[in-house]
């Protein structure tokens, strides 16, 4: 957990190792980072405000070497930052101030999710223009290696299970998320967006992923 706050470090630090989480806790970005490098945790709790780097800065930093699940600490004026911070790769958002019950509530979600891809007897996904390697976390486009996050690839491999189906916003949140997700349903627009910037030559008019409008997403590519 990365707060400059020492009290909420203090309250949720206790009420996680309750849990019998392993708990680290570092102030500021610089020292989460290096925290993080070093321990290497399952998932991290970071506040946007931190000094020396702020959370969206550490945020991007931690996402470009790995899929460890995120849950970012917001205040409540702070949409753009909360929103911004989705689109770069947080699993999840909780305002402060906050119920330390709570909060501990979804980090248990979280982390019995792991990282099980849905029940399937393939392996492999194989579409005109896409392969999608669930063993291998790998995703293909044509010849070109997309990288996703562990929370994306999920997202996407549970759409391309169902090619050709429409799936609602609470359908793929209990699919993706698991049934006790308690954030907002708009969690599920900004990770479908950033998929398609990954993944669409054209996130504009998307080829892979679509959407219909007033139900939800659909799988696209032809077998």
């Amino acid at each position: 957990m990365i707060d400059d706050e020492e009290s909420i470090l203090n309250i949720v630090e206790a009420y996680l190792k309750a849990d019998s989480n392993t708990v680290y806790t570092a102030r500021d970005g610089v020292a989460g980072l290096a925290a993080f490098q070093r321990y290497q945790p399952d998932l991290v709790i970071l506040d946007i405000m931190l000094p020396e780097m702020d959370g969206l800065e550490v945020l991007q930093t931690i996402r470009r070497t790995s899929p460890v699940y995120v849950i970012l600490l917001t205040a409540k004026s702070e949409e753009f930052d909360r929103v911004m911070g989705l689109t770069v790769g947080a699993d999840d958002y909780l305002t402060k101030p906050f119920s330390p019950r709570e909060l501990t509530a979804r980090v248990k979600a979280v982390l019995r999710r792991g990282r099980a891809m849905p029940q399937d007897e393939r392996q492999v996904y194989a579409f005109q223009h896409l392969k999608i390697d669930a063993q291998r976390y790998e995703v293909w486009r044509d010849d070109e290696l997309i990288e996703l996050t562990a929370l994306e690839f999920k997202l996407l491999t549970v759409l391309a299970m169902y090619a050709g189906m429409v799936l609602s916003r609470e359908q793929l949140l209990e699919r993706v998320w698991g049934y006790d997700f308690y954030g907002e349903d708009r969690v599920v627009d900004v990770h479908i967006g950033h998929i398609r910037q990954k993944l669409e030559r054209n996130p504009a008019d998307p080829q892979f992923i679509v959407t219909v409008r007033g139900v939800g997403y659909k799988f696209a590519d032809a077998r």
